[in-house]
């Protein structure tokens, strides 16, 4: 498990910091069990969370919600990267390159890569989803710029820009109608 707060991105380490009013936690916790993997996130608004920062939870998490709804067999991952990454830029958030979602199964970190934008790389190697493909599908959205940096403690990762990330997540298998979430707490 993970624990990020406010400028922190992702691979938070738990320590000594204390949670505040206005803070913002992601939580991001991945469980083996009988041999299969799954991966979610959330992000958690502590008390009185100022509404710009509210505004970048709401939007990072519709845009998972967005990714979720596009899936289907046969659609290209940058169709839905693209839905990604204009709803966040035109709600004035940045997307985090650095890391992105992956496929998911029997490890937690399987081919193909799911980036949450389009890149060059992405337009020559898209990936055409398939009934049976498993991800773990997860934003990353930043206030500030995109850019992010490795903590001192060699796992941490933090916005450059010192503003908050937010980061949701869920293990989603593609199927006939689209999408079945299966880290919904179903």
């Amino acid at each position: 498990m993970c624990i990020s707060v406010n400028e922190q991105v992702v691979h938070g380490i738990a320590g000594d910091r204390v949670i505040e009013d206005g803070d913002i936690v992601s939580v991001d916790c991945g469980v083996a069990k009988d041999d299969w993997c799954g991966d979610a996130a959330t992000t958690i608004l502590v008390g009185g969370v100022g509404p710009k920062v509210r505004r970048l939870c709401e939007v990072t998490e519709h845009v998972l919600m967005l990714a979720i709804e596009n899936i289907r067999p046969g659609r290209k991952w940058s169709q839905i990267a693209r839905l990604m990454q204009n709803y966040a830029q035109q709600a004035g958030m940045s997307v985090v390159r650095e890391y992105v979602g992956h496929g998911i199964g029997k490890k937690m970190h399987e081919e193909p890569k799911i980036p949450n934008y389009v890149s060059e790389y992405l337009r020559r190697n898209d990936i055409e989803l398939r009934e049976g493909m498993v991800l773990a599908i997860e934003p990353m959205c930043n206030l500030g710029s995109h850019e992010v940096m490795q903590m001192n403690d060699g796992w941490t990762v933090r916005t450059v820009d010192g503003q908050p990330s937010a980061h949701y997540e869920h293990t989603v298998a593609v199927t006939a109608d689209g999408a079945d979430v299966l880290t919904n707490g179903r």
